[in-house]
């Protein structure tokens, strides 16, 4: 198996390792990618939606029932819709999002790029992350995914994160910097 190490360490890391596995043997990577990436969206945007995945008092069968029904709205694929009732059936659809982030590792390490996450304290446009993307391939001479983040508190700039290393361009940090020096 191609996909060893830190990802299969935790439970979602398991997860996560089962649904890649199941959507490389269907042909299907990118299906489930897209589906996600919707999940993915719908977890920032609604609180809804956070609130039933993370939700201790819903039953078995009514966590599964629920999840169905927005995933058939969504428009999920079918496999991602019957792993997100695996999910729901152990309750572990609280692990949704941690479950997304390792798919999505996987995914990057199957095609060969690696992954940045990147927080800005405004929404990068397509240009922008386009042209980042062509700076970190730059950096780490490999094609680079980009989870870009939005967070007000860096005031501007950027943070970066490739694996263990990060680059933090923040006028936060700068200003915590100058604060430390001034202190001396």
């Amino acid at each position: 198996m191609e996909t060893t190490g830190g990802i299969q360490a935790s439970l979602s890391g398991r997860y996560a390792v089962a649904l890649f596995d199941l959507a490389r043997d269907g042909q299907s990577l990118e299906t489930v990618a897209d589906s996600l990436a919707a999940l993915k969206g719908a977890i920032a945007q609604s609180p809804d939606f956070k609130a039933l995945i993370n939700s201790p008092v819903l039953s078995r069968d009514a966590s599964g029932k629920t999840i169905a029904a927005v995933a058939s709205s969504m428009g999920i694929d079918p496999l991602t819709t019957k792993f997100l009732g695996v999910l729901a059936g152990n309750r572990r659809l609280g692990q949704l999002p941690a479950v997304i982030r390792a798919y999505e590792t996987l995914l990057s390490n199957h095609k060969g790029e690696a992954r940045a996450e990147v927080t800005s304290a405004h929404p990068l446009t397509k240009t922008q992350i386009t042209a980042l993307g062509k700076s970190l391939r730059a950096r780490v001479g490999r094609d680079v995914a980009i989870d870009a983040k939005v967070d007000p508190a860096i005031l501007g700039g950027l943070v970066v994160k490739i694996g263990s290393q990060m680059i933090d361009s923040s006028i936060r940090t700068r200003l915590n910097s100058l604060a430390m020096a001034m202190k001396g």
